[in-house]
């Protein structure tokens, strides 16, 4: 069974900073969004350096090992963050989040680093899809803290993975989808209110 996409895609810096970070990118068989690390070099340019890299898996044609390309795609994004700070030292510290979604029929191919989230909307359920790659999740996964507790933590936008120029394996998983489902990608000035 084939599904029809509809997509859209939409980014606003918000009313707290200065510059927008994230990047997005939507297309017949690609959604993705990148948070570029707040407070740190560059986070909107390594934002668009990964979006970039993944860009032409849209226009693949969908066949072989979708996490594949997937990883693959993480891979010279990362190379290409490297690129960017050796030509641009002062660059060094920049960096982003990452979540993808690259479909073929009625399958999904999952890739996500950082806390940016993948949501599915099935049947009027809202189910997170991602697992957040911070500390205070870390601690909550530990039983050290509640979610309630999250919401106030001194450290809870504290990322423990996220795409920097360094090799960082992504999370990568298959999904089966079907009529009806709704995905939703996005950086957390959303997910805090989602």
């Amino acid at each position: 069974m084939s599904l029809v996409l509809r997509y859209a895609a939409r980014s606003d810096r918000g009313l707290i900073r200065g510059t927008n970070q994230d990047s997005v990118y939507a297309g017949p068989r690609l959604l993705a969004v990148a948070d570029g690390m707040g407070g740190h070099a560059a986070g909107d340019v390594a934002s668009k350096v990964v979006i970039a890299a993944l860009e032409h898996l849209d226009d693949d044609a969908p066949s072989g090992d979708m996490l594949q390309a997937l990883r693959s795609a993480v891979f010279d994004g990362s190379e290409h963050l490297r690129e960017v700070i050796r030509e641009s030292p002062q660059l060094e510290g920049m960096g982003t989040t990452l979540t993808a979604i690259l479909f073929a029929g009625s399958r999904v191919a999952l890739c996500h680093v950082g806390d940016s989230r993948a949501y599915l909307l099935r049947e009027g359920q809202l189910h997170q899809i991602t697992h957040d790659d911070t500390f205070v999740q870390t601690l909550i996964d530990e039983g050290r803290i509640t979610e309630e507790e999250a919401n106030s933590h001194p450290q809870r936008s504290l990322l423990i993975r996220a795409l920097n120029g360094q090799d960082v394996e992504p999370d990568l998983s298959i999904r089966d989808t079907r009529a009806g489902d709704r995905y939703l990608l996005c950086s957390d000035g959303l997910s805090g209110v989602v």
